[in-house]
């Protein structure tokens, strides 16, 4: 996440977590319409003066914390192939796709991109690019070993996982769970013979 704090105290991890983990919770329960920096400010116990020297506003709140969250649950593994590497990214990013509220958060914070264009940088900074990097990392070593499906570039094999996440997240609405990210493997890095 880019540094969004401005010259003052340094940040306390401790009230940044609160943060983060109120900020989740509030947004469950409630949506992002009904999100606000005081209600966040009310669940952590920090200052709301504190919330804005960090963060320029709540969608920035909501962005770190998801991104937070995509960090921790949605490993980068080596497992020794691109196909058991690729499956247990997938797994893990759609798990947490397949959760409503993650669902939903994104589609706002999507839509908020698209009206705020200081904030669409930033989420394309802090969120659509880290996640595509996290990926491109899994694919870059595919590369190497010559594990990609011929005639397939490393871009577009990130465009497709995320071209299909965001298609259904946004469009059709369709399941983005086991199932689409099991299909995605076998089209992405099929079993030889």
């Amino acid at each position: 996440m880019t540094d969004q704090s401005r010259p003052g105290r340094k940040r306390s991890e401790q009230s940044r977590q609160a943060i983060l983990v109120a900020t989740l919770e509030l947004a469950a329960e409630a949506g992002y319409g009904a999100l606000t920096v005081e209600g966040i400010a009310a669940r952590s116990g920090v200052g709301k003066q504190t919330i804005y020297r960090w963060w320029p506003s709540k969608a920035d709140v909501l962005l770190d914390a998801l991104a937070t969250k995509a960090d921790l649950q949605v490993p980068i593994p080596d497992e020794g192939s691109f196909r058991a590497d690729l499956a247990l990214f997938l797994d893990r990013t759609y798990a947490l796709g397949t959760k409503s509220q993650v669902a939903d958060t994104l589609r706002a914070l999507m839509a908020q991109a698209q009206i705020d264009p200081e904030f669409g940088k930033r989420f394309r900074e802090d969120f659509l690019f880290r996640r595509r990097d996290a990926l491109g990392e899994i694919v870059e070593r595919a590369r190497e070993r010559a594990e990609l499906p011929a005639g397939v570039g490393p871009g577009t094999v990130i465009d497709v996982v995320f071209g299909t996440l965001w298609y259904r997240l946004l469009a059709t609405r369709e399941p983005i769970g086991p199932e689409m990210a099991g299909e995605l493997v076998a089209l992405l890095a099929p079993t030889s013979g």
